[in-house]
C-alpha cells in the first residue's frame, strides 16, 4: 500500500513541475513575463511595449528558442530528481539495502565527471548563458573564435553564422567572453581625418547637419534615437585633426544607419570644401575639373593660347605668327638639293617627259 502511495504522490508531483515549468517556457515564448498577468501587471510595462516585441519575428524566434531549450532542462532535471527519490523510496519498502547502491552511484558519478569535463562544462555554461539570456538568436555576437549572426543555441553547443556564410559550431563551455552587438542598443561611429587647417567649429555644424538630414529620413530615422554626439580632436597628426560622430540607433540598426550618415558627412564636406587629411590637393583638382566645362563656355582665354611669351618681343608668340614664313636653309632646300630632286622624281618618267615637264631648279642648280 505504502509503494503504491509513493508512486502516485511522485507522478502528481512530477506532473505539477511539468505543468509548472510548461508554463513558464510559454510567458517566454510569448515574451510576457509574470509582472505582466494580475494585480501585478502595472509593474511589467505597457501593453503596447509587449505587442511590438511580439510582432518582431527575430526577437519571437530568439524567445521560442530560448523557451524550448529551458523548458527541455528543467523537465529533465524534474524528472531524473523526482524519479530517484520515487525509485529510493520504493527500494527502502522492499526492505532493500540501499547504501551500496548509493555508494557505487557515487564512484560512477565521479569517474564520469573526471570523464567528461569538457562536456559538463559546455551543459553547465549553456544552463547559465540561456537562464541569464546573453544571446539568442537573431543576435549578432563575438565569441573570439567566431563572429557572426546566432542561428541555434543549444546547452552544448552554439551556431554562429559569420559574414563568408561559414556556420560555426561553438562549444559554449569554450567561450571566455561574449560580446553582443544586438542587445540593448547600437551606436553608429564615423571617424573622419579632416585637414589640419580646417576649422573644426564648421566641421562640428557639417556633420551635426548631416545627422539631422539622416533622423529626418523615412526609413533610417526611425532607427535613430536621441542626439547626435561630436567629438573634435580626437587625435593630431602632422595632416589632419581625427573628429568623431557617434548616433544611438536601435539594436541592430547602427550599420544600416552608419552607412547613411558617411554618405551624408561626404556630400555636406565636398559642398563646403573642406578637404580631408592629405586630400587637398585632391579636391582643388576635383573643383577645376567641375568648374572647367563652365569657364571654357565664357570665351576666357585660357593659359597658353594667345598669351605673349617671356623673352619674346611685344606681340611675338612662341609659335609662329600668321602669314609668316620660315627662313629655309638652303642646304636642306628641295629645288637645291640634287637628293631631294632625285627622290621627288617619278622612276617611270623617260626623258620625253623630262623635256615636256622640265625640273623647275634645274636652272638654279646650273
Amino acid at each position: 500500500m505504502r509503494i503504491v502511495i509513493i508512486v502516485a504522490v511522485g507522478a502528481l508531483v512530477l506532473a505539477l513541475l511539468r505543468r509548472l515549468i510548461g508554463s513558464i517556457t510559454n510567458h517566454i515564448a510569448n515574451g510576457d513575463s509574470l509582472l505582466e498577468r494580475g494585480v501585478l501587471k502595472p509593474l511589467g510595462g505597457s501593453e503596447v511595449r509587449s505587442v511590438l516585441q511580439r510582432a518582431n519575428p527575430v526577437a519571437a524566434a530568439r524567445r521560442t528558442q530560448r523557451a524550448r531549450t529551458i523548458g527541455s532542462v528543467l523537465r529533465s532535471t524534474a524528472s531524473v530528481v523526482v524519479g530517484s527519490i520515487t525509485v529510493v523510496l520504493v527500494l527502502d519498502q522492499l526492505r532493500v539495502n540501499i547504501a551500496p547502491l548509493i555508494a557505487s552511484a557515487g564512484v560512477v558519478g565521479v569517474a564520469v565527471g573526471f570523464g567528461a569535463q569538457a562536456l559538463v562544462k559546455d551543459f553547465l555554461s549553456g544552463l547559465f548563458m540561456l537562464l541569464e539570456d546573453q544571446y539568442g538568436v537573431g543576435d549578432v555576437v563575438d565569441v573570439g573564435p567566431a563572429t557572426g549572426t546566432v542561428e541555434a543555441v543549444a546547452l552544448r553547443v552554439t551556431k554562429i553564422r559569420d559574414a563568408d556564410g561559414t556556420l560555426w559550431y561553438v562549444p559554449n563551455g569554450s567561450m571566455l567572453r561574449v560580446g553582443n552587438k544586438t542587445q540593448g542598443f547600437g551606436t553608429a561611429v564615423v571617424e573622419l581625418d579632416v585637414d589640419y587647417f580646417a576649422d573644426l567649429d564648421e566641421v562640428r555644424a557639417l556633420l551635426e547637419r548631416a545627422a539631422a538630414e539622416v533622423a529626418a529620413e523615412p526609413v533610417v530615422g526611425a532607427f535613430v534615437q536621441g542626439s547626435p554626439t561630436v567629438t573634435g580632436a580626437e587625435r593630431l597628426s602632422a595632416e589632419a585633426v581625427t573628429v568623431k560622430l557617434s548616433l544611438r540607433t536601435e539594436p541592430g540598426k547602427h550599420w544600416e544607419v552608419g552607412r547613411h550618415l558617411r554618405a551624408a558627412v561626404r556630400r555636406h564636406l565636398t559642398e563646403a570644401g573642406i578637404p580631408l587629411g592629405g586630400q587637398r590637393d585632391l579636391l582643388a583638382a576635383h573643383r577645376e575639373v567641375l568648374a572647367g566645362p563652365a569657364s571654357a563656355g565664357t570665351g576666357e582665354p585660357s593659359a597658353g593660347t594667345g598669351e605673349p611669351s617671356a623673352g619674346t618681343g611685344e606681340g611675338e608668340s612662341s609659335g609662329t605668327t600668321e602669314g609668316a614664313r620660315p627662313a629655309t636653309d638652303p642646304a636642306t632646300d628641295p629645288a637645291t638639293d640634287p637628293a631631294a630632286t632625285q627622290q621627288d622624281r617619278d622612276p617611270h618618267d623617260t626623258p620625253v617627259h623630262d623635256a615636256v615637264h622640265p625640273d623647275p631648279g634645274r636652272s638654279r642648280r646650273t
